[in-house]
């Protein structure tokens, strides 16, 4: 049965990242940290297990996304290029910094993270600042140091960070999802990488893991929302784009909430 629910955790997460243009971490992270809670993991370990299991899956669905952005020349490797080494050094310390925080307090900071994507969705608008000279190197590093490092905590692959940096920056709103698409890619290699690494000498993981990478959790959700995100961008043409929006805002309330709560003791 536990292979069932991931099943189900990579439709949903799969259909979510294809009609709302945001990648399933979200969706994958606490359905994880639900699933994992449920079938009695220890507590302790379940937060850490749901985001290194979700990165990973971040992993295939970066290529196919941006394999799919590149087609149709959506992606700027050059500014790819300068911020690829800062993803990586900030998720690699996102990571580390993850596993120092108690599992209870990485749910709550969990929750805010998406209360904060959620209040964006719903009230802000990423406006285009078309014509604006793009900011030096160094700065495009440190952007990606910094959507690196937060995007490793929260197990996303940091399209809800990295297309507004891109907006505010100069790019045009199609450059920066296929771009901010691409950087999900070291996003998720180094933060899967990071999490498999600093779980591996942690004593009470369940069997048929790699330190905090649940090995089937990975291979279910990573196959099915692969091939539902297709069913999720099919619907994404055929309904109003603020609908959506509005719609995915209010589910992040939703998770962003209960999270929140349970991981300060209020459920």
């Amino acid at each position: 049965m536990l292979y069932v629910w991931f099943v189900i955790a990579g439709a949903v997460a799969g259909v979510c990242a294809g009609l709302f243009g945001v990648g399933g971490g979200l969706i994958i992270v606490p359905a994880l940290v639900w699933i994992f809670t449920a079938y009695h993991f220890p507590p302790d370990v379940v937060t850490h297990l749901a985001i290194g299991t979700s990165l990973a899956t971040i992993i295939i669905t970066s290529i196919s996304s941006m394999s799919a952005h590149n087609k149709r020349g959506g992606v700027r490797w050059d500014i790819w290029r300068n911020m690829a080494l800062g993803l990586v050094i900030g998720s690699l310390v996102g990571a580390g910094v993850a596993e120092m925080i108690d599992g209870k307090s990485l749910q709550a900071i969990i929750g805010v993270g998406a209360l904060l994507v959620a209040i964006n969705m719903l009230f802000m608008s990423n406006k285009e600042q078309l014509g604006k000279p793009m900011p030096s190197k160094g700065v495009q590093m440190g952007a990606g140091t910094g959507i690196g490092l937060a995007s490793a905590i929260f197990g996303i692959g940091g399209g809800s960070l990295t297309v507004p940096f891109l907006n505010w920056a100069g790019l045009p709103m199609k450059q920066s999802v296929g771009t901010s698409a691409a950087c999900g890619l070291p996003i998720a290699i180094a933060g899967a990488l990071g999490f498999a690494w600093f779980g591996k000498n942690v004593e009470n993981l369940p069997a048929g893991t790699i330190g905090f990478v649940h090995i089937s959790g990975f291979l279910c959700i990573s196959v099915v929302s692969f091939m539902m995100a297709k069913v999720g961008a099919k619907l994404a043409h055929q309904l109003p784009a603020a609908t959506l929006k509005r719609a995915f805002g209010v589910l992040l309330l939703f998770v962003g909430g209960q999270l929140l709560l349970n991981g300060i003791g209020v459920l």
